[in-house]
């Protein structure tokens, strides 16, 4: 009982938040006139916006088991899309969506289970399916690609079950921290030494964003009530590296989102590249 009055009283704080965030959104995106070059592409991204905020709070506000839930069904879905961008096969795709679901019902019922050692077995896990095969000719890039993927997806969404109500604080500052970043550079980044990329996977991002996105989420974490300054700077490089990550794999898959059907994003992975990392950063630095 006192789990869920934790995250009831992250969720109070929330939800206002999330309201107001949507509702001022709704009204920019509604005023923006035809001549604006992102007007449909602004609105395709507050429209999924606010049919995904709804899932993902709900789902926290239930606990550890709704978190497992949302933890779950996002490493599946993101485990798909990474194996098809990586060049994986049919079994290195099955050790990642077992594993998807796996490692977030471990941190739901075992919690005492997800320790370092258990933590070794991965690199293990990732290497079976090349080893049972017998596969000399792509075998060690497959179980790097594995390995990075367990790492990179399933780890880091157990995060949403370990962290608790940090977790909520953590999702909406990813989230206000890309608009955040969109609004630091478009203001900030068209000349001077903020407008200088941050790398050449992704020359659109610059120090601008950052500056933006270190702002928003701040305020974020301010508002929710768990701001500590580790906290703050794991937001920060998981929303600036994330992005970063994810370009990578993209630029080296070459294809330009890992998917299609989320509108305005392009996949879900592309929605939750910042995410991810975040909260694998979240859970080294620890909860407050």
């Amino acid at each position: 009982m006192s789990g869920f009055l934790v995250v009831g009283d992250a969720m109070g704080r929330a939800l206002p938040l999330v309201a107001g965030a949507l509702g001022a959104g709704g009204i920019a995106v509604a005023a923006l006139p035809a001549r604006v070059r992102m007007r449909a592409e602004l609105r395709r991204r507050w429209r999924t916006w606010a049919l995904t905020a709804p899932v993902f709070l709900g789902s926290l506000f239930l606990g550890a088991g709704g978190a497992f839930a949302l933890a779950a069904a996002l490493g599946v879905i993101a485990v798909a899309e990474y194996t098809r961008m990586a060049g994986l096969q049919r079994t290195d795709q099955v050790v990642l969506t077992v594993a998807a679901v796996v490692l977030p019902g471990l941190a739901w019922l075992a919690p005492a289970v997800l320790d370092p050692r258990a933590a070794a077995l991965l690199l293990l896990v990732a290497a079976l399916p090349p080893l049972l095969s017998g596969d000399a000719a792509s075998g060690f890039t497959r179980v790097a690609r594995s390995t990075f993927g367990l790492l990179w997806i399933p780890l880091s969404l157990t995060g949403l079950v370990v962290l608790g109500e940090t977790a909520i604080a953590v999702g909406l500052a990813v989230a206000l921290g890309d608009v955040g970043a969109w609004c630091g550079g478009t203001a900030l980044g068209r000349r001077g030494p903020l407008a200088r990329p941050l790398s050449p996977l992704s020359p659109n991002k610059t120090w601008a964003g950052v500056a933006g996105c270190a702002v928003a989420t701040a305020l974020v974490l301010f508002a929710v009530g768990v701001f500590t300054p580790l906290l703050w700077a794991a937001v920060l490089v998981g929303c600036v590296l994330g992005d970063l990550l994810e370009s990578m794999v993209k630029r080296e898959a070459g294809v330009k989102d890992a998917g299609s059907w989320l509108p305005g994003f392009g996949g879900l992975l592309d929605r939750i590249d910042s995410l991810l990392p975040a909260l694998l950063l979240a859970m080294v630095v620890g909860a407050p």
